[in-house]
């Protein structure tokens, strides 16, 4: 397992990666400098693949504001729950500018009273960004949580830069 650091607009985020893909991405936290030293005190990668710069790439590119797609990334799942990877696969499908909601992520993974359940896994999503939990919305279209720095604010902001517009027509979408 490796480590890349990069630095991105919202300050510096790493990423663990293996042979088999990303392992997890730590964006920075509340603390800022102190997520700085941490990232400082990781190894870095040696000998990182071609692909490992080009996910840094994408990744700083979202979060300096421009729509990305990030869904070619491999993720190595090897050590995460069966309920979990299932989460995450589901949550990997829905496309930039759209949403799904817990009990929609839910339903599509089989456990259709499992919101709350779905809520915590992505909660503890380990590849922010690359598996986009800020693309599953609470049942009344409100944010939900969201575990990163800024929380649902920052996911209000993710969903703006992929293009998310809520679901329905708007008082300016043209009625003809």
């Amino acid at each position: 397992m490796q480590v890349t650091r990069f630095d991105t607009a919202i300050g510096p985020c790493a990423m663990t990666w293996s042979d088999r893909g990303v392992r997890a991405v730590r964006l920075p936290n509340a603390a800022g400098p102190a997520s700085a030293r941490k990232a400082q005190d990781d190894e870095p990668g040696q000998g990182a693949p071609e692909w490992v710069g080009r996910a840094v790439q994408a990744m700083t590119a979202l979060l300096a504001g421009t729509r990305t797609d990030l869904g070619w990334i491999e993720v190595d799942w090897a050590e995460l729950p069966a309920f979990d990877r299932q989460v995450y696969a589901v949550t990997r499908r829905i496309p930039a500018g759209r949403a799904m909601t817990y009990g929609e992520v839910a339903r599509a993974v089989g456990a259709p009273d499992a919101a709350r359940a779905v809520g915590q896994a992505l909660g503890r999503n380990p590849v922010p960004l690359i598996v986009p939990c800020h693309r599953v919305l609470a049942a009344s279209g409100r944010a939900g949580g969201f575990s990163a720095p800024g929380g649902a604010r920052s996911k209000l902001k993710l969903l703006e830069i992929e293009g998310y517009m809520g679901e329905g027509p708007t008082l300016f979408d043209r009625q003809d």
